[in-house]
């Protein structure tokens, strides 16, 4: 009798031990290899917009990564931080000043790559100004209402408000400043009339003329900036090891030219969370609370 139930004690925690085995290895498969990536994008234009622009993207990547891809367009870059702190994205293509947003309250994640334009991982923000402003120089905004994007935005307002510091202009002393959302929010403020100069991303700027959503007889340019690290694209760490690199070659492979024009880029090259040090630097500079930016 000792001996049966011996047998079945051993029996039943084998059984138990097999299922654990077995039932925690799925789970973390399911988290680390999922069936289909969460890929969010910038928010710097209307979702639908954005989703619709991207399309090809979309189509590509599950193409090459054999996955299901879902492309998310959240309200801001704060609900995007908080979105992939929570898993609720795998890929996410941020700007520089969110992306350490990011890495501030999430260590498990990384930036892999940064779009190129003219062969460079850099970028440039533009000022520009109403027509109607007259301001034609960074010294006629004195007195005058600024229009920035996001606040966790580099480009739509980290880099042009670092050029009004450094130009003796600080904001709510010297000017006015207003949050109006995306890029091209900031571009309808001054062409409207709402705003008398406005900071966005010269690669947006750009494309906005291209489509001829700017009236060049309403708008006009003032100042470019130095340039910057490009936007990153930043992934979960805890995904697949070899999952991580299809998608790291899935980018650095990407040839076509209608999904690089969607994303404003000409291709995509490596990039490392060090060489976000200098927009760290910039945070310091201007005194940001990145608590206050979020």
């Amino acid at each position: 009798m000792k001996n049966t139930m011996k047998f079945w004690l051993v029996s039943l925690l084998a059984i138990t031990m097999l299922a654990v085995g077995c039932g925690g290895p799925a789970k973390t498969d399911s988290a680390t290899n999922p069936a289909k990536l969460k890929i969010a994008l910038l928010p710097d234009e209307s979702p639908s917009t954005v989703i619709k622009n991207n399309e090809k993207l979309k189509e590509y990547l599950a193409s090459v990564l054999k996955k299901d891809v879902e492309l998310i367009v959240t309200t801001d870059y704060s609900s995007m931080i908080e979105a992939m702190r929570k898993g609720q994205i795998d890929i996410a293509y941020f700007g520089p000043l969110s992306y350490i947003l990011l890495k501030q309250k999430m260590a498990d994640v990384e930036p892999f790559a940064a779009k190129l334009e003219k062969g460079s991982p850099t970028y440039q923000g533009v000022i520009i100004a109403s027509a109607a402003s007259g301001i034609s120089e960074l010294s006629d905004i004195k007195g005058k209402t600024m229009a920035y994007g996001d606040q966790a935005s580099t480009s739509s307002h980290l880099i042009p408000k670092q050029i009004l510091l450094e130009n003796k202009l600080k904001a709510g002393q010297d000017y006015k400043e207003v949050f109006v959302g995306a890029h091209d929010a900031v571009l309808k403020a001054v062409q409207n009339g709402n705003a008398q100069a406005g900071g966005l991303s010269k690669p947006i700027y750009d494309q906005l003329v291209e489509k001829k959503v700017v009236d060049t007889d309403k708008v006009k340019v003032i100042k470019l900036s130095p340039q910057y690290p490009n936007y990153p694209w930043v992934m979960r760490t805890s995904l697949d090891k070899n999952l991580q690199e299809n998608i790291r070659q899935a980018f650095y492979g990407l040839k076509d030219k209608d999904i690089l024009k969607a994303l404003k880029a000409d291709g995509f090259a490596s990039i490392q969370d060090k060489d976000y040090d200098v927009i760290r630097n910039m945070v310091k500079i201007l005194g940001i609370d990145l608590e206050k930016a979020q």
